[in-house]
C-alpha cells in the first residue's frame, strides 16, 4: 500500500473539500481519472477548467461501479439521500468516505441507507475547511500538514481502514482516529462552538441602527474572531443541527461563563477577570506552540 494507485475516483460536491482532495491526489501522482457529481452545473464546470475533473458524471451506476473511492464532501444534510443513490451500484472493492463535520448523523445516514454496503463506508473528517466555498477555492495543499479524523465503524475491515487513511496521507493529512461520538463531543467545543459565536456576534452588530459606524471601527481583533463568520451559512446550519445536543451542552457552558465575567463586571472585581483572562492566555499560548 505503500505505493498506493487509485485508478478511479468519485466526488460528490466538488468544492473547498471535494476539490482539494482531488487536487491533492493528483499533485501526489496517485490518481488516474476523476469524476464528479453536484447540484450545480455551473460548479462542476468550473471545477472541470480547473483541473479538478477530468469528468462530470451524468449516471452515477456507471460510475461508482467501478471506483476506488467515492467521497461524499456535501453539507452533511445531503448525504442520506446520496447514501441511497450509491448503495445499489457501489462495486465490491469501491470505498466510501465522507468530508463532514459530523460523524453521528453521518453514521446513522450510513446505516439507514447503504444498506449490506455498510462495511465499505469509512467516515472521515478532514480539520482543513475554510470561510471560502466553491470549486476555486480547492487547493492543492489544503491538507498538507493538517489532520484527518477518521470515526470507523465496528463493520470495518482494517485493510478498508488503512485504504482509506493511506488516501487522506496521500493529500498530506496526517489521520487519526476517534469513535463518532467522541467526534461530535470533541468538535462541538473547538469548531462547532466557535462557528455560532462567531456569526452571532457579527448579526449583533448587524442588527443595530450604527452598525456601518460600528464595522469602520473594526479592526484585527474582530477580523481575526469573525473570520470564520464568512463560511457558508447553509454547510454550519446543517452541522449546528446535525450536532445539536453536544453543541447545546458546550453553548450552555459558555454562557455559564459569560455570566461570570459579567458579574465579575459588575463587582469591579478586577482580580477575576485577571484571573481568567491569565489562565486563558497560558492555554492559548501553549496550544499555538504544539
Amino acid at each position: 500500500m505503500q505505493n498506493m494507485r487509485l485508478n478511479k475516483i468519485v466526488i460528490f460536491g466538488v468544492g473547498l473539500i471535494g476539490g482539494s482532495f482531488s487536487l491533492a491526489l493528483r499533485k501526489a501522482g496517485a490518481v488516474t481519472e476523476v469524476v464528479g457529481f453536484g447540484r450545480s452545473a455551473a460548479t462542476l464546470n468550473e471545477a472541470k477548467q480547473l483541473g479538478i475533473l477530468d469528468r462530470i458524471g451524468d449516471d452515477v451506476a456507471r460510475e461508482v461501479c467501478d471506483a476506488d473511492i467515492v467521497l461524499v464532501a456535501t453539507p452533511v444534510a445531503q448525504m442520506a439521500d446520496i447514501f441511497k443513490r450509491i448503495a445499489p451500484y457501489l462495486g465490491a472493492n469501491t470505498l466510501v468516505t465522507d468530508g463532514g463535520s459530523t460523524k453521528g448523523d453521518v453514521v446513522a445516514a450510513a446505516r439507514a441507507n447503504l444498506g449490506n454496503k455498510l462495511s465499505q463506508f469509512i467516515p472521515a473528517h478532514p480539520i482543513a475547511g475554510g470561510e471560502k466555498s466553491g470549486a476555486s477555492a480547492a487547493l492543492a495543499d489544503l491538507y498538507q500538514n493538517k489532520r484527518v479524523v477518521l470515526t470507523p465503524m465496528q463493520e470495518n475491515g482494517k485493510d478498508a481502514v488503512a485504504r482509506i487513511r493511506k488516501a487522506w496521507e496521500l493529500c498530506g493529512a496526517n489521520v487519526s482516529e476517534l469513535t463518532a461520538e467522541q467526534h461530535d463531543t470533541v468538535f462541538a467545543a473547538v469548531s462547532h462552538l466557535p462557528h455560532l459565536l462567531s456569526f452571532a456576534l457579527v448579526h449583533d452588530l448587524a442588527k443595530r441602527n450604527n452598525k456601518d459606524q460600528l464595522l469602520s471601527f473594526a479592526a484585527s481583533g474582530f477580523r481575526d474572531f469573525t473570520r470564520i463568520a464568512a463560511s457558508s451559512p447553509e454547510m454550519w446550519r446543517d452541522i449546528c443541527m446535525a450536532n445539536r445536543d453536544a453543541l447545546m451542552v458546550e453553548l450552555q457552558q459558555y454562557m455559564n461563563e459569560l455570566e461570570g465575567l459579567y458579574l465579575a463586571l459588575e463587582m469591579n472585581d478586577a482580580d477575576k477577570l485577571e484571573e481568567v483572562f491569565t489562565k486563558a492566555r497560558e492555554v492559548r499560548s501553549g496550544w499555538t506552540q504544539q
